[in-house]
Parts: C-alpha cells; structure tokens; sequence
C-alpha cells in the first residue's frame, strides 16, 4: 500500500501507516472471532471456522476501505464550498487585501475549506514561505477542485500575474464542470425516478393487493408477520433508492 500515507495525510488522520494497518489487523481479527462465537452459539458445527479467513479478509479490507470513504466524504464538502470560497478569495485580493490576511479571513469563514487554509496560516507563521506551505497544501489537500485553485495561486506568485485574474479563470472552470454535472444529473435522475415508481410504489401495491385477494379467494388467511416482513422489504428498497440518489447527487450548492 505505498499510497496509504499520503491517504492519510488527505483524510487528516494524524497516525503512521503502519499503526493505522495493525489497528486494522486486530480489529479485523477482534470481529472475526466475535462473529465466530456468535455463529457457533446458534450453528454449533466446526465446519463453520472454515469461513474464519473470508470473514478476516473481508473486514480488513473492508475497514482500510475507511479512508477512501473519509476523502470521498472532504472532497464533497469540498466541492460545495469551492465556488463560495474562491470568490471570496477573488473579492479579498480585489479590494487590495494581502495574501496572506486573504487566508486568514477565508479560515474564519469557512468551515470545511477554512482549515486548509488556516494550516497555510500556520506553516507561514513558524517561518515557512508562502510558496512552500502552498506545495505542501497542495499535496495533502484532497479536492481536485480545490488543488487547482490552490496551484494556481501558487503559480500565479512564481510568475508575478494578478492572483486575482488567474483565479477568476478557475473559478470559471470549476462553474461550468459543475453545471455539467447537475445536467448529467438531471438525465440520470429520470430513469431512476421511473424505476422506483415501479420497483417502490406500483408492484408492492398492487402486488400486495392481489395477494390479499388471491388469499381471500383461496381461503387463506395472510399471517401479520408476513405482511410485515413484505413492509420491511419495501421499506429496504425504497431506501436504497434514496440512498442511490443521494450519493448520484452533484456535490455543490450553486
């Protein structure tokens, strides 16, 4: 895993790869055995220490998986800042404010954004230059987005061209990727909101609806239990659906 602590610097997790592998290990090992005894307890039958190994590396990998989700989740909140963020930042050189009180406010303001560039603040603050504290932002920094703002701030210094006018392009760039995203959105959006009608709302009423009179024609009564167990199958269906056009959800706020 040669990309993991750079993983870990992105997701702000202050542990060294190989701690943050052998917590891992042991709690792969700690819910593996965990599941055993539970299992055994209801199954009682050795051959069921076989699935031991698949269940470890399961939970193992399924927990390194962790900061992949953590990066996923910044780079959303991210995204729904950046546009805010960097205009602020355009508005603040413009009126003739330094570079560096231009962070310091965009800190202040921002919740998401803010603290990467608080951690600018306070590298330039312990001696470190500007231009050094920006590479290393821009290294450990997880947006895209926000990378290209920052690169091009840095760029923009190296060369001595208005900060401000560079920022402007990216921040015209980032506008309209996002603009295509909310239209790729909107095209996928349709199909999904068919297929829920049918999957979610149709077949379960009507499918349940004619079981109810299948079951009074034949004499047969329906159990609670079962019709139950069909609300909380709908109910699953209906919030993976949710959960499907949520995560398909453009991240920004425009």
């Amino acid at each position: 895993m040669p990309d993991l602590k750079l993983k870990l610097s992105q997701a702000r997790v202050s542990e060294e790869p190989e701690h943050y592998v052998k917590k891992t290990f042991s709690t792969a090992i700690f819910l593996t055995f965990g599941l055993l005894i539970i299992a055994f307890s209801f199954i009682k039958k050795p051959a069921i220490l076989l699935f031991a190994p698949f269940i470890f590396f399961f939970a193992f990998f399924y927990f390194m998986r962790h900061v992949d989700i953590k990066i996923d989740k910044m780079k959303r909140q991210i995204n729904q800042e950046i546009v805010f963020a960097g205009r602020f930042l355009i508005i603040e050189l413009e009126s003739g404010v330094p570079l560096y009180n231009a962070f310091v406010n965009l800190g202040r303001n921002y919740e998401v954004i803010g603290p990467f560039f608080n951690e600018i603040v306070e590298q330039v603050n312990l001696g470190t230059t500007m231009e050094e504290a920006l590479n290393e932002s821009i290294t450990s920094t997880p947006s895209p987005e926000l990378r290209k703002l920052m690169w091009q701030v840095l760029n923009s210094m190296r060369t001595g061209a208005n900060v401000a006018d560079s920022l402007n392009a990216v921040i015209d760039q980032i506008v309209r990727q996002q603009q295509i995203a909310v239209k790729e959105y909107g095209r996928k959006l349709n199909p999904i909101a068919m297929f829920y009608m049918m999957m979610a709302v149709i077949v379960p009423s009507l499918g349940t609806t004619v079981l109810i009179v299948l079951a009074t024609f034949l004499g047969f009564a329906m159990p609670l239990p079962f019709l139950l167990v069909i609300a909380l199958i709908v109910g699953f269906i209906q919030f993976m659906f949710f959960a499907m056009i949520k995560s398909a959800r453009p991240p920004m706020e425009l």
